[in-house]
């Protein structure tokens, strides 16, 4: 409970930064047409699955698991309880998902405002104990099946939401 409400807190004043580089003109905006609304949510979306598989295989490293990420572990089965269950630094890190690609690509900003609502309904299907589909990843590919499997096993599945980068990267464990 402790660790969960760090990281509420940390995502909670993570726009902070983005705010303050909106006002000094560092971030530029996209009109709030719905394109561009839907567009902002969908590119966060996928960038956030890029973002969290680097993040996610930093945290696997012996030193930051030892530190840091083993927090999150402590769930051995995932509940809807572990999805805020991190270390203030890995919240930190991951937090950084809107910030660092809008440096770099304008977007709607009520569209970086709703992205964390289907960040964590994607983040809920992957830590509800549920296997979606067949169970095997062959259909609803884009929920929290493999993710199970990581928090059994520990050493593969890094993804967020997708296997793709899992199986691009050879570290990808089907559920027998």
């Amino acid at each position: 409970m402790k660790h969960s409400l760090q990281s509420i807190f940390v995502f909670g004043f993570s726009v902070l930064p983005i705010i303050y580089l909106i006002r000094i003109d560092k971030i530029t905006l996209l009109p709030d047409t719905f394109f561009n609304v839907i567009l902002a949510v969908v590119v966060l979306t996928l960038w956030n699955e890029v973002h969290f598989f680097i993040v996610h295989r930093i945290m696997h490293l012996p030193f930051f698991m030892k530190r840091v990420h083993f927090v999150h572990h402590q769930s051995r089965i995932p509940t809807v309880w572990s999805v805020y269950s991190f270390h203030w630094f890995e919240a930190l890190l991951l937090s950084t998902v809107p910030l660092i690609i809008m440096l770099f690509v304008p977007f709607s900003i009520v569209g970086v405002f709703l992205y964390p609502l289907a960040s964590i309904l994607l983040n809920y299907a992957g830590h509800c104990n549920y296997r979606f589909g067949d169970g095997y990843g062959n259909s609803w590919r884009l929920f929290g099946t493999h993710h199970n499997e990581h928090h059994s096993k520990g050493r593969a599945n890094y993804g967020f939401a997708s296997n793709a980068l899992d199986k691009f990267y050879n570290c990808y464990i089907k559920r027998h």
